[in-house]
């Protein structure tokens, strides 16, 4: 145990500082282009509607490991993809950021139908308040129902930002060196130790989605929307 430690204790911050990484940037991604997709799910727009549609029922339903590979294989190897400078890390630069972007694509799904559920708490008269006003669309989303959708959603999407951090686990299969590639390279090198390293890296993850509940759970009690 005493070696297993010596030689896997130095690597668990750097691996769990790439999964923080990507669990923020994919997060940000993610509820830029979640809010975008629910917003079109709701337009008058009956294009916008159905495109949205159909991207989170073939999206939420399809592996993300597929996603993941998709972005590597596909977008990078195949039509030439860079979303990192040419350097000596480029490769792993850019599987990191590519990594992301599937991560993105995924999770923007389960945000997406997240804050659809946040737009049916707020009461149709304030939209329709605001409309007879002379409020477009976009500013009655905006102004009125948006913030209102987002505050009764905080325990969800923080639901949602706990399954991300376990699913970054998959960016392994394209070489990030996040902490399961740390789990599986050290199950290589001491076979014997199999439970001790599944127990290290799981007290890892249990620190940090433990913490995003907290947080998330705070949030909701604070900034919930009082009817």
């Amino acid at each position: 145990m005493s070696e297993l430690w010596a030689d896997m204790g130095p690597q668990l911050w750097p691996a769990f500082w790439v999964t923080l990484k990507l669990t923020f940037f994919s997060a940000i991604g993610a509820l830029i282009w979640g809010t975008i997709l629910a917003g079109m799910r709701v337009s008058p727009v009956p294009v916008m509607r159905r495109f949205a549609g159909i991207y989170v029922n073939i999206v939420r339903n399809t592996p993300l490991t597929l996603i993941v590979l998709f972005c590597s294989i596909g977008l990078y190897q195949n039509l030439g993809l860079t979303l990192a400078p040419e350097n000596e890390n480029f490769i792993e630069n850019n599987n990191f950021w590519l990594a992301v972007l599937g991560f993105i694509l995924y999770t923007a799904t389960f945000v997406c139908e997240t804050l659809r559920s946040g737009f049916n708490t707020v009461p149709m008269g304030q939209a329709e308040a605001a409309r007879s006003l002379g409020l477009t669309f976009m500013q009655v989303f905006g102004i009125v129902v948006l913030p209102q959708a987002i505050r009764s959603v905080i325990g969800p999407l923080g639901s949602v930002l706990i399954a991300l951090t376990k699913n970054t686990t998959i960016a392994s299969v394209i070489g990030v060196a996040e902490a399961s590639l740390l789990m599986k390279e050290e199950i290589e090198t001491y076979s014997d130790q199999i439970i001790a390293v599944f127990i290290i890296i799981a007290i890892g993850f249990m620190i940090i989605t433990l913490a995003e509940g907290f947080v998330f759970g705070y949030l909701a009690k604070r900034l919930a929307v009082k009817r």
